[in-house]
């Protein structure tokens, strides 16, 4: 065949819009993500990127394979390894968007953050490529740190028996009250994060607690919640950031997340609600029996009247 046929014949097949067997070619259209009406979550994502609070490093996290577990969801490093250069205790594979802390006989696996973050003490005899890995990734927390793009928060040490009881009565994971169920929080409330998307496919960085919204009280409850088990549950009281007063759309707005300017936005979720259904023998070390020591100037409920009269002096 000519070139000139050929020149032909291709020129021909192009003008006409056809491929070379007849059918017509349509160029593909790029869609939106969107989230459809009836979908029982409002995540467009499996994985939620995000980067750890301690050394700035991105992570994905995904959620839990047990859903039972103190924690659901579980942070894993961005990037697969080769399964030689992880231990079997630390491998993990995703299947379907979910975590299982397990190999599926693949050369590649995941491995979670904790094992690899430089602000974290090293497991017990890492690899030479999980060391190589830690020192990069340090190596980029201190150039966060440089540019003024990440502030590193330490863990705040244990505190000393010595001091007063006023000094550590601030919960870390509170436990919340809504909706008719006591949640426990991963942070504290003043530290919530919105889990909304903004316009700039972002994740909204705004609080859940906003000085404008009606907010909730704090208040000793039982910490005994009412479940079929027939074993010896906690007794005595708690503190309880209770929201049942609200009204529904507020504490709807925070069961699902949301700062006051997404309580009805139709943005999807860039991460999952972080709220785990509390348990007084799963969490028994988060109940506090003293109320926190910003709430003890303004008036509580009934139950808390006596504790603040006459305060106990016990740790939390």
């Amino acid at each position: 065949m000519s070139p000139a046929i050929f020149a032909a014949m291709c020129s021909a097949t192009a003008s006409s819009g056809r491929r070379w067997d007849g059918t017509p070619a349509r160029p593909s259209r790029s869609r939106a993500l969107r989230v459809a009406h009836d979908s029982p979550t409002r995540l467009i994502r499996s994985a939620q990127p995000g980067r750890c609070r301690d050394c700035g490093n991105r992570i994905d996290c995904c959620p839990h394979a047990y859903a039972d577990t103190a924690e659901r969801t579980v942070a894993l490093h961005p990037q697969e390894l080769p399964a030689t250069a992880v231990p079997a205790t630390s491998r993990w594979h995703v299947s379907s968007g979910t975590a299982h802390p397990a190999h599926d006989g693949t050369p590649w696996c995941r491995i979670p953050h904790t094992a690899l973050c430089p602000a974290r003490k090293a497991p017990a005899a890492p690899t030479p490529q999980i060391t190589t890995l830690r020192r990069h990734l340090a190596l980029h927390t201190r150039s966060l740190i440089d540019n003024g793009t990440f502030t590193a928060h330490p863990t705040p040490p244990a505190p000393a028996a010595g001091l007063a009881p006023a000094e550590r009565c601030r919960p870390t994971r509170p436990a919340v009250q809504l909706l008719c169920v006591r949640y426990l929080a991963p942070h504290p409330i003043d530290a919530l994060q919105c889990v909304s998307q903004t316009r700039q496919r972002r994740r909204c960085t705004r609080p859940i607690l906003d000085p404008k919204a009606p907010a909730g009280t704090w208040t000793l409850l039982p910490a005994a919640t009412p479940s079929g088990r027939q074993c010896a549950l906690p007794a005595g009281l708690m503190a309880v950031y209770d929201l049942t007063h609200l009204p529904y759309t507020e504490q709807l707005r925070w069961r699902h997340q949301h700062c006051p300017d997404h309580t009805a936005s139709r943005a999807a979720d860039l991460a999952l609600a972080q709220w785990e259904p509390f348990d007084p023998l799963l969490h028994h070390q988060h109940i506090h029996p003293r109320l926190p020591q910003n709430s003890r100037t303004r008036p509580h409920s009934s139950t808390a009247t006596p504790h603040e009269s006459n305060p106990r002096p016990q740790p939390t």
